[in-house]
């Protein structure tokens, strides 16, 4: 570990697949090493929640555990809300040095970007000014090994740390689902072109009652690009995709801007 800073960094973690997640505790694990660490997450999963907010019901803070370099709160509320209840009650001065959010269990590549809690956590993060990182194993399981992830992890941290990494956009992180022997290398990436295909099944209950269950699939739109995270994630790099608030497609801008009305 090769820091340039002279005093201990307040650092923000949270994530979307709960307080008591395994991936929480290894990114907790993971940058523990570099200050004081400040956890708020949800109390239940809340995966595919993109940038929810609660407006309808109360939310709650609870103290989970407390140690000199370690508080961990449970939000009531979407990992959204955890950010900027963190910012607002939990982190001291509203501020932190660097923000990460995961490790998710599962993929974020590609379209799974619009959809997902991790991210958009990271996206809140950037909107405090915060230096953000979300971090993703491609292993959905419980019990998966995140112990390479820690690894990789604190490569990417001291770079952003060391670096003056922006804090105008995050990082997607992703990480295939390998031992660290096996993981070929880091590669920085764009986001696959790629959807979910997703229809509802019609089901019927013990009851007799029609209930409708979301299933679907990834599909990637250009199987063939070597250049994304889907295509570099297959050969068993860490993928890296800088992000940004801005989804302003500026050269469609520059095509319609002078349409007469």
């Amino acid at each position: 570990m090769s820091l340039k800073f002279e005093r201990k960094l307040q650092i923000f973690v949270t994530n979307d697949d709960g307080v008591n997640a395994k991936g929480l505790a290894a990114l907790i694990e993971m940058v523990q090493p570099y200050g004081d660490v400040y956890v708020v997450a949800p109390t239940h999963v809340n995966s595919g929640m993109s940038q929810a907010v609660t407006i309808n019901v109360p939310v709650r803070l609870i103290k989970v555990k407390q140690t000199e370099n370690l508080k961990i709160y449970a939000c009531t509320g979407t990992p959204t809300d955890c950010v900027k209840i963190a910012y607002s009650h939990v982190l001291p001065n509203k501020h932190a040095d660097l923000m990460v959010s995961g490790i998710n269990h599962g993929s974020n590549s590609s379209a799974s970007v619009l959809y997902s809690g991790t991210l958009a956590a990271t996206t809140e993060g950037i909107m405090y000014h915060t230096p953000s990182i979300g971090f993703s194993l491609c292993d959905y399981s419980t019990n998966a090994d995140f112990s390479a992830c820690i690894q990789v992890g604190q490569k990417i941290i001291e770079k952003v740390l060391n670096e003056n990494f922006g804090i105008d956009s995050f990082l997607n992180v992703n990480i295939p689902k390998l031992p660290l022997s096996e993981i070929k290398g880091i590669q920085f990436c764009r986001q696959a072109k790629g959807v979910w295909r997703e229809e509802f099944e019609k089901r019927t209950d013990p009851q007799g009652m029609d209930y409708y269950w979301l299933t679907g699939e990834y599909v990637n739109e250009e199987p063939d690009a070597i250049d994304t995270d889907e295509s570099w994630l297959a050969q068993g790099y860490v993928t890296i995709v800088p992000q940004m608030l801005d989804m302003t497609n500026y050269a469609e801008l520059e095509k319609i801007k002078n349409w007469k009305f």
